[in-house]
């Protein structure tokens, strides 16, 4: 774990929680877009869900457990809700303008409901398998683990509260053949682009929280 002061810490939660807010949010409208890739059903939002379990990993090996566990509480509630926004006024990718949201969309509020319960769920499977099981294996075989488990948890939990029975007949209809396919679209992105991302987001973070002034100290 990094040997931060309260500044940089404070700065290092405040990125973090805003990186995981704005992956949540942009998953959310992207999970509206349905395409086929290959003959199968899919969204685009199986390739951008998986960098939330990156920025968790990240987090539990740096900062430990109870930070990961603080950034989520912090960010599920504000995530709920502008997603929620963005999903009312962008509906099915289609701007709907500010009156929408004069309207309850029960649709919309199924999507984001389902993505703050697959999120608290799926991101905390993920930190405890990580947790258990870094200190006695090499490097990679934690966050592999956890990105299996916790991609597998988040994706049963999002499409089967989003989807099952909506009133969207497309979704209804497929969400068990594209969750399928989400799942390993974000595993083949999580563990594909798992290196490299895992170097960047770990560069830039250590960039940003080093700006803090260092004079502070740990409470």
């Amino acid at each position: 774990m990094l040997m931060l002061t309260t500044a940089q810490l404070r700065r290092a939660l405040f990125l973090l929680v805003g990186f995981h807010i704005l992956i949540i949010c942009v998953s959310n409208y992207l999970v509206q877009l349905p395409f086929q890739l290959f003959g199968y059903h899919t969204t685009w939002g199986a390739f951008s869900f998986p960098f939330v379990y990156l920025a968790t990993d990240l987090t539990v090996r740096i900062f430990g457990q109870q930070a990961a566990r603080s950034i989520i509480l912090k960010a599920m509630i504000p995530a709920l809700m502008i997603s929620y926004v963005m999903g009312v006024m962008f509906h099915q990718g289609s701007f709907q303008g500010a009156d929408s949201l004069a309207q309850w969309n029960t649709f919309v509020f199924r999507i984001a409901f389902a993505s703050f319960a697959a999120y608290l769920i799926g991101q905390l499977m993920d930190i405890k398998v990580f947790a258990r099981i870094r200190a006695s294996r090499s490097w990679w075989v934690a966050p592999a683990a956890s990105t299996l488990v916790g991609n597998l948890v988040d994706t049963l939990v999002f499409f089967s509260i989003a989807f099952y029975a909506s009133s969207d007949s497309f979704m209804a209809a497929n969400w068990p053949e594209i969750a399928t396919v989400d799942y390993g679209f974000k595993l083949i992105v999580s563990l594909g682009l798992f290196l490299p991302a895992y170097g960047v987001l770990l560069k830039v973070l250590q960039d940003k929280i080093l700006r803090a002034n260092p004079q502070e100290s740990i409470s």
